[in-house]
């Protein structure tokens, strides 16, 4: 039975990063509304990129609750002590993914209150905020939180409060640690670059393509800049260790987060084989004027590197979730798991993920099935 609890703890941390790496390549719809006015200089170009990443922003949103969804279902610990105490940050993610929705649904209507600009100026704050915001909500993962979990009062009729915020901030204060800003910055650039290699391939316009690959080499130093300098620091930074016999968090261990890399070789090769597709799909798309698949390249490279980064975080008994207040208190896959039968029980169902990433081709693909143009914005009245 503990075997198979251990292998279900895993099983479960791997589809929860999964479906965090996916999220992270699906911020590119929000890349693309950051550049709206930067790539489009009229109104119809403007048009073509609203439709380019509009087409697709219901994906990102439904990719994000199910995100949640499994994280409450299968560690619903961390699902209380975050989402119950770092409010702020989730709070801010999930109204910048409202502003969203409500500009794509009413900028095109007649008559609409607030005119088609002030919509079109959510998008581009919902660009800008919820990639630095989702970014710097997973350097907690790596940097830790200020939180304490008392399993105990469980039994406290008058206060059965497991897990309790230590500041007033309630996770606003990630925002001061440099590294989880730097985290933020590097989602924000690489949903920018993502967005640019799509337009590439989406949008059937010279001048768009022209400057979308002009600009994609500025996107692209910054995102190196940003993404590299966390990634050095997390190689040589201090982590949390679990001692797997009796569950305790050792103290900090130097180098951590290097040795599950050396001693998790397989995920080690996830990540190489991650970041060479990233930079195969950008350097490509650069060096040559005609070539117009960098986005899948990059993309499936950005979810094996973000799926490498995450098992890191929790795999090779790792805190994934350091408590800056009580180190006792970090969460791991062991201490904040649900119980066997339901995590056997989603086990089950998980099988029919395969047939939900079937259809989600399938819908993309006949979306993407003819490139947009301007004479489509001109003459279909069914766009955004």
């Amino acid at each position: 039975m503990d075997a198979t609890y251990t292998f279900l703890q895993h099983y479960w941390w791997l589809l929860v990063s999964l479906l965090g790496a996916l999220l992270v390549f699906l911020m590119f719809v929000q890349g693309g509304q950051s550049l709206l006015f930067t790539i489009g200089k009229n109104r119809i170009q403007q048009k073509m990129l609203l439709n380019s990443t509009g087409r697709k922003w219901e994906f990102t949103f439904t990719t994000l609750v199910t995100f949640g969804g499994a994280f409450f279902a299968s560690f619903p610990l961390f699902y209380s002590t975050s989402f119950g105490g770092a409010y702020w940050v989730w709070i801010l993610i999930l109204l910048c993914f409202v502003l969203q929705a409500v500009s794509y649904e009413y900028q095109a209507k007649h008559g609409n209150l607030l005119g088609k600009k002030t919509y079109q100026i959510f998008l581009i704050i919902n660009g800008i905020l919820a990639p630095v915001l989702l970014g710097a909500a997973v350097g907690t993962f790596f940097n830790g939180a200020n939180f304490i979990v008392e399993k105990q009062n469980l039994t406290n009729l008058a206060n059965p409060v497991i897990s309790s915020w230590t500041t007033p901030w309630h996770g606003l204060e990630a925002a001061f640690v440099i590294w989880n800003v730097l985290l933020g910055l590097a989602v924000f650039f690489l949903s920018r670059v993502l967005a640019l290699l799509y337009f590439v391939n989406n949008i059937d316009d010279d001048e768009i393509q022209k400057k979308s690959r002009k600009r994609l080499i500025i996107e692209t130093v910054l995102f190196l800049v940003c993404f590299l300098t966390f990634f050095v620091h997390l190689l040589v930074q201090d982590g949390f260790a679990v001692d797997p016999q009796t569950n305790m968090i050792l103290p900090p261990k130097p180098y951590k987060y290097l040795h599950n890399f050396i001693q998790m070789p397989a995920v080690l090769a996830v990540l190489l084989i991650g970041v060479v597709g990233v930079l195969f799909g950008i350097g490509k798309t650069i060096l040559s004027a005609t070539w117009k698949k960098g986005i899948w390249f990059a993309g499936t490279g950005t979810v094996l590197t973000v799926l490498a980064l995450l098992l890191c975080a929790g795999w090779n008994n790792t805190a994934y979730y350091p408590s800056l207040t009580d180190f006792q208190s970090s969460l791991t896959i062991s201490n904040s798991c649900s119980s066997l039968f339901t995590l056997k029980t989603m086990a089950y169902v998980s099988i029919l993920i395969p047939l939900v990433l079937a259809y989600i081709v399938y819908a993309w693909r006949a979306l993407d099935r003819h490139k947009i143009t301007g004479k489509e914005m001109e003459e279909n009245e069914h766009t955004y």
